[in-house]
């Protein structure tokens, strides 16, 4: 059995397989105010073609702004932490989330992140079905959409 003891991701020269270690993550993607992705899997980092995967991470008592992904379907597994996501037109629906959960969120659907936790940070897995990174921030369409999406994102 061989090894790659590179920093480097396994080839296609190396069997297909591609390991991505967390130091070699990319932060380098579009971001919504209030959450922290890395791309993991990606044409960059492991030759996709169809599929990109990475963790976000949610600080402890904050809010995400308001966004959507265009026609990307997202998928995404709760690793930590507990949290609400949020979503709708108005943001009208609201259900938490616990480690364990999966979460799919169709195209152009807006939601919200939101980890009340004074001091747990919530993160998670998301796989997305391409390689462009689409992420529209949407306007707060109210004061209370307001107050969650404003510029320190506090959770009150």
């Amino acid at each position: 059995m061989s090894e790659n003891k590179s920093e480097q991701p396994v080839t296609v020269a190396m069997g297909g397989v591609r390991i991505i270690k967390p130091h070699q993550f990319d932060s380098n993607t579009p971001q919504t105010p209030g959450m922290q992705r890395m791309a993991a899997i990606s044409r960059e980092l492991a030759g996709s073609q169809g599929i990109w995967g990475g963790v976000t991470i949610v600080a402890p008592n904050v809010a995400s702004g308001i966004h959507h992904h265009g026609e990307i379907e997202t998928i995404i597994y709760v690793v930590s932490g507990h949290a609400k996501m949020r979503w709708g037109d108005k943001m009208e629906f609201e259900q938490e989330v616990e480690p364990g959960d999966f979460i799919y969120v169709p195209p152009f659907v807006p939601h919200q992140e939101i980890n009340p936790s004074p001091d747990t940070p919530s993160q998670w897995v998301i796989v997305r079905n391409s390689q462009e990174p689409i992420v529209v921030n949407l306007e707060p369409f109210d004061a209370v959409q307001q107050k969650g999406n404003d510029a320190t994102h506090i959770v009150s």
